[in-house]
């Protein structure tokens, strides 16, 4: 984690019990404060209401339609989420005196889908304790008890900082993650002498019945065990080369293709990539891990998203029946250091919280490699889809994909090349109204996939790293690149080849009436059937 910068007869009555139950409700993945002390939003006309794919005309410009926002002020880090009583919580980065005042707490929202969210309030509060603000950490659940604070105790370790020193502290709940009490033996872990010592990743290392702590120190990666999770014995230490300061660190293990005779360890770290042509994001290695040392099968590591935007990401398990689970859940922040305090958001700063999507490791010419597809329950907020028929497309002639005039959307779609006049780059055009243009491409010449935003709306207004193309390699399969956009207001997420990759950055775009179209550079496109679903506001209730 790195600290932000100071900156609505029966029938009759059941329809209008109803109209009150959603006019209460906010919209987008909005997470508004539900202390007495919040501002209340603006209502909300029941004509807007009624249109369940447009925002609010209350909204600011560019407050999305599904993704995860603070009703004001700053946002970063997610934490992981967990699993408790029928509900996922998560907790995020939260500043609440931005831009006059530093410092971060804990801001709690709460699930059934993992795609509409409820607001709870701040859960641990920034400088109570004597030891600073609240930086990243991990909450766990304590089923056997191991800390002695009841079983089912919500456990969260995390990283404080006080005059310049980083130290780990034990936050503990006994209502379910709710509030959270300092505990009185703080720190749990004092810092030995390190600029950088943070970001503490715990999980349960079932094989041998203790904890296990990742920290992030410097470029290393710290391994350390617990019985009891106040007192910590360190193991080892993973070290990286080329990725700067190293953050948010992760492990867990996963079956290859779904084979529980084939299980591999995946060591996560958020880093900058800048060294081999990246920018930050999720780096990972694959490897063993005998509970001291990890062992990576490779040196050089894979990166989760090739985008500009998915930073201090977190991975959790999926509530499955098998050990380990086929699949995990992934989020990350969808922001960069480079240009943070620079976003046009307008009544909250911080970026967003990513598509949550689903982990899968696949193996890929002999290797293991996670792919990631947006989370089933996104289907939720999908309306009637728009179809286009195959079309081509060439130097000369445009193929149309139309015109979705939600403020959320998503769009299939495959490109191939023919076979008489392939072409070398093909380039889908997303553009607004006032002519704002986002572009996604694939490189058959370079076998490349590209997210290009230099022309998106604050492209001019913005540092030159946010100008710069972010691309990933990714072969052609059976011919073709079958792509999969989410595309909000502030945001664009592709997925292609079923997850093999991803490109998630930050994109401005006026709301609704996108013009779609397919360009085809040196040659001619196949352009299969499309289509086009509008995507829903995600609605919030309010407490």
């Amino acid at each position: 984690m790195t600290e932000p910068q100071p900156r609505n007869s029966r029938k009759l009555l059941a329809i209008a019990v109803l109209c009150l139950v959603v006019l209460g409700a906010v919209v987008a993945g909005q997470i508004l404060r539900s202390k007495p002390d919040a501002a209340a939003p603006d209502a909300v006309p029941p004509t807007q209401v009624d249109t369940k794919f447009q925002r609010p005309g209350a909204w600011s410009e560019y407050r999305p339609a599904t993704h995860l926002t603070p009703g004001q002020n700053w946002m970063n880090d997610p934490q992981r989420p967990f699993f408790l009583d029928g509900l996922w919580h998560f907790y995020y980065l939260y500043n609440a005196d931005y831009p006059a005042g530093n410092g971060t707490e804990w801001y709690h929202a709460t699930s059934t889908d993992l795609v509409h969210w409820k607001d709870e309030g701040v859960a641990i509060e920034k400088y109570k304790n004597g030891l600073g603000d609240i930086w990243t950490g991990s909450a766990v659940v304590d089923t056997g008890n191991t800390a002695g604070f009841g079983k089912n105790a919500v456990i969260s370790l995390v990283t404080q900082q006080v005059d310049g020193v980083q130290r780990q502290s034990l936050f503990y709940s006994t209502d379910g993650g709710y509030t959270f009490t300092s505990y009185e033996g703080n720190p749990v872990m004092d810092n030995p002498g390190v600029e950088a010592w943070r970001d503490p990743k715990v999980v349960w290392d079932q094989e041998r019945s203790r904890w296990l702590m990742l920290l992030a120190e410097g470029s290393k990666v710290g391994f350390y065990t617990s019985k009891d999770l106040k007192s910590w014995d360190y193991q080892s230490g993973y070290e990286t080369t080329g990725l700067g300061i190293v953050e948010c660190p992760d492990i867990f293990q996963m079956p290859v293709d779904g084979d529980p005779e084939r299980t591999t360890w995946v060591l996560g770290i958020s880093a900058n990539g800048a060294s081999s042509g990246r920018t930050t994001g999720y780096a990972y290695w694959t490897g063993s891990f005998d509970g001291k040392n990890f062992t990576p099968d490779a040196k050089d590591p894979r990166w989760l998203d090739a985008g500009s935007d998915f930073y201090a990401a977190v991975t959790w398990e999926s509530p499955e029946a098998h050990t380990p689970p086929e699949h995990r859940y992934a989020m990350g922040w969808m922001n960069n250091w480079a240009y943070a305090s620079d976003l046009p958001l307008g009544d909250w700063s911080g970026g967003t919280m990513s598509t949550i999507r689903q982990l899968s490791l696949r193996d890929v010419e002999g290797h293991p490699q996670l792919f990631s597809e947006p989370i089933g329950a996104l289907d939720e907020l999908e309306g009637d889809p728009a179809t286009t028929p195959p079309q081509l497309a060439t130097e000369d002639q445009v193929a149309s994909l139309g015109k979705p005039e939600s403020d959320a959307y998503r769009l299939h779609v495959d490109l191939a090349q023919d076979q008489t006049a392939p072409s070398e780059d093909t380039r889908i055009e997303l553009k607004d109204a006032q002519g704002a243009t986002v572009v996604v491409g694939y490189s058959f010449k370079d076998q490349k996939l590209f997210l290009n935003r230099d022309k998106d709306k604050v492209a001019g207004t913005m540092p030159e790293t946010y100008r710069e193309i972010r691309s990933e390699q990714l072969p052609v399969h059976n011919g073709q690149v079958s792509l999969d956009i989410i595309v909000d207001t502030t945001s664009v997420e592709v997925f292609a080849q079923d997850g093999q990759a991803a490109l998630s950055s930050t994109a401005f775009l006026a709301p609704g009436g996108h013009e779609l179209t397919v360009k085809s550079l040196g040659g001619t496109t196949n352009v299969s059937e499309s289509t086009t679903t509008p995507l829903a506001v995600a609605a919030t209730q309010r407490q």
